[in-house]
């Protein structure tokens, strides 16, 4: 009898099993793990965390998925979404200042950097089964692409580069010495490359299925290869650099944690002068050669006050060392001499001479905060600006003179957020800047990751233009990094025991930034690097040029050539 029904004339069809649950959803799993391995992911590898090594793969599951040429539109909802929720995560801080600007703000740089996943999603099915050649050049131009879309951060809507990836190894100087030939970009392109070649070795492995010899990525190997070349100039750069170490001073960091609420409060500005005068004399006592104090840190302008100016000049004479300060300047309005323009600055106090004329203004404003962008449209909104109008914008980059062990110090100023523009620090070391100074009223920001956010771009800035930089804040973080991005001493101090120590940023669980207190710190210099610039200093955003062109050249090359039909997912 079974011969008279063979089996191959049963229809097989009749027997197949329904596919599974995850097999009829599976582009839903792949966009949800996507989404929330890319949220993750990105949220350690930045600042506050401190697994910065999480940024040479925060970008993989998007980009393996992306060789798997899913859906487009499901695609960029799940990546610019996650880019959104995750960098809303990192702005959180910001709800201390406006609830508004953190909805607003996290989405839209989110939104900005998810759209490189995009042009990823594109070109990455068109590499298989191409030459190794095409491959490569298609990876180096998505890097560079990267890049580019983080310089264009320095200027869209007045510009905001705050954390570029390259900022996720502040404290890993290994990688960052390439910024010194580069900038930043060189940084982020590295890590870029490395979380293409991870992507490409593992779509390699586990959907091409290769054996043997046939395993090797040479999109892998060119990625190490970067990275080799970032350890050499480490190497390069830093070796014996001991030897070459020159003291420049002994420097005090006064840190007044004033509240933002009182700090803009006449009544409480006697209470503020108090606490300013007793930091300043326990400074005093330490015998530093400098003193530092943070952003706006007076209640009253010092240049236009005479009696806040006299105030602060009688301070550094019993202090006895020159002092480098924030405050307000207010003088007679060029267009109108009737009116008062007001400029948000950074003043020498020397303890002879008393105030010099000579100041710093700052160069780049904050937008809402110093100055309402689009007044004819948006004036309404100056009663949120602390002075009630616009400040009136600095445009002299040159350094300020501080006499220290009676040889003069060309002090390149930075105030508050300027330390995220590269031009600013590079045109101060232009202009003779022997080390840089920032500046900074990050009383705004509560304690959460902001100040250590903000500190993970001075870092930058330091190896970029090989200067010093001491980093004085009214709450925190306060500190110097030397040439080489080497985070050399931190104001910390032990909540348990109130001892105040500058031990790098390694804090325990009982340690903050955010307190109430001074410290003096010995800082010295690179003898190699006084008196000479970087490469970047010397030649700019050369490396932005060659990125875009690298990005035009990878376009070009494999716009022309289909995608690898969808892979089943």
């Amino acid at each position: 009898m079974a011969d008279d029904f063979p089996l191959s004339d049963i229809n097989d069809a009749s027997y197949d099993q329904p596919p599974a649950w995850w097999q009829r959803h599976a582009n839903l799993l792949w966009s949800a793990g996507v989404f929330i391995a890319t949220v993750v992911l990105t949220v350690l590898a930045f600042p506050p965390s401190r697994t910065p090594e999480f940024a040479y793969a925060f970008a993989v599951p998007a980009l393996f998925w992306a060789y798997l040429r899913p859906s487009f539109r499901l695609y960029a909802w799940t990546v610019l979404g996650a880019q959104a929720v995750a960098w809303t995560i990192l702005f959180g801080w910001l709800h201390n200042v406006t609830i508004g600007g953190l909805v607003l703000l996290g989405p839209f740089i989110g939104a900005w950097i998810g759209s490189w996943f995009l042009a990823a999603r594109w070109a990455l099915p068109r590499m298989i089964g191409q030459s190794t050649s095409t491959r490569l050049l298609v990876m180096f131009g998505l890097a560079g692409l990267w890049v580019v879309g983080e310089w264009t951060r320095t200027w869209v809507l007045s510009g905001f580069p705050w954390m570029p990836l390259a900022a996720t190894q502040w404290q890993r100087m290994t990688i960052l010495q390439i910024a010194a030939f580069t900038g930043a970009g060189g940084v982020s392109f590295v890590l870029i490359a490395m979380n293409l070649g991870f992507t490409a070795y593992a779509h390699r492995l586990i959907r091409e299925g290769r054996h043997g010899l046939g395993k090797r990525s040479q999109e892998f190997f060119a990625a190490m290869f970067l990275l080799v070349i970032c350890v050499a100039t480490q190497l390069q750069e830093t070796f014996n650099r001991r030897q070459f170490t020159v003291p420049l001073g002994r420097i005090a960091f006064v840190q007044p944690y004033i509240a933002q609420d009182i700090k803009w409060d006449n009544t409480k500005g006697p209470a503020i002068l108090e606490v300013l005068e007793t930091l300043t004399l326990a400074a005093s006592a330490t015998k530093p050669d400098l003193i530092l104090w943070p952003e706006a840190t007076t209640p009253w302008a010092v240049k236009g006050d005479p009696e806040m100016r006299a105030w602060v000049e009688t301070l550094v004479n019993r202090a006895g060392a020159p002092l480098v300060l924030g405050s307000i300047a207010r003088q007679p309005s060029a267009s109108d001499p009737t009116q008062e323009d007001w400029l948000n600055a950074v003043f020498v106090v020397d303890p002879v001479n008393g105030l010099q004329p000579h100041f710093y203004a700052k160069r780049k404003l904050v937008p809402f905060g110093e100055y309402v962008p689009l007044r004819p449209l948006l004036g309404w909104l100056g009663k949120f600006v602390p002075i009630g109008g616009d400040f009136l914008r600095g445009t002299d980059p040159a350094p300020l003179q501080v006499s220290v062990h009676d040889r003069p110090l060309a002090v390149g100023a930075l105030l508050c957020y300027e330390d995220i523009f590269p031009h600013l620090s590079r045109e101060s070391v232009q202009a003779g800047a022997d080390l840089l100074v920032v500046n900074t009223n990050n009383g705004w920001f509560g304690e959460g990751g902001a100040a250590y956010q903000h500190a993970s771009n001075a870092v930058l800035r330091a190896v970029e233009t090989r200067r010093p930089l001491l980093r004085c804040g009214n709450g925190g973080w306060s500190g110097w990094v030397d040439e080489f991005g080497s985070i050399r001493a931190v104001l910390t101090r032990d909540r348990v025991t109130g001892e105040i120590s500058t031990e790098n940023t390694k804090t325990t669980e009982t340690g903050t930034v955010y307190f109430r207190g001074t410290q003096t710190v010995s800082v010295t210099a690179d003898a190699r690097w006084i008196g000479k610039q970087s490469f970047y200093v010397r030649h700019g955003d050369w490396f932005i040029l060659a990125c875009a062109l690298l990005a035009a050249g990878g376009f070009a090359l494999i716009r022309t050539v289909p995608p690898a039909k969808p892979s089943s997912s």
